[in-house]
């Protein structure tokens, strides 16, 4: 019988991202403590710029953005938010999405899995993802099992199940 296998990746649905950062931008126009203050949302090239009159106001959107994202199914993890910085009149923050999974990240993955996943369960890097092979499926899903109990700083999604 031949190896089962799976993908571990970590990626971030573009369509549903877009989809919350128009959630937030909308709360924010909305909102009454975001009148007068230049709150706004909005994409800069690959990032996600938040802009407000003070550091206070730009985290409050963050906060705003951060709940939107939560609710659309994308995890806290796979956002990579800056500190508030100032710009001319206005405090900024910039807000890059993690796609891929870093080569310490995998490393410590792979350490996981060769040191807690059942002996029959293998894995190797393969560029920004994982596959993890054996020849049993319960071994599989107990090893996906570790990986989602695992406190790993990656949001991880497991694909390609064969």
């Amino acid at each position: 019988m031949a190896d089962s296998s799976f993908d571990v990746v970590s990626k971030v649905d573009k369509m549903e991202a877009d989809n919350a950062v128009n959630q937030a931008r909308k709360e924010v126009d909305q909102r009454y403590d975001f009148k007068g203050v230049g709150a706004s949302v909005e994409w800069s090239g690959e990032k996600i710029l938040l802009k407000a009159s003070t550091e206070e106001r730009v985290k409050a959107v963050l906060e705003v953005l951060e709940s939107k994202m939560i609710k659309r199914g994308i995890t806290l993890k796979s956002l990579d938010a800056g500190e508030p910085y100032a710009s001319g009149k206005e405090f900024r923050i910039e807000i890059g999405l993690k796609n891929g999974i870093d080569q310490e990240a995998a490393k410590k993955i792979n350490k996981l899995i060769r040191d807690q996943a059942p002996k029959s369960v293998k894995s190797q890097i393969q560029g920004d993802e994982l596959r993890v092979s054996s020849k049993s499926r319960d071994d599989l899903q107990s090893t996906i099992a570790l990986l989602k109990g695992a406190d790993l700083d990656v949001a991880l999604q497991f694909v390609n199940m064969r």
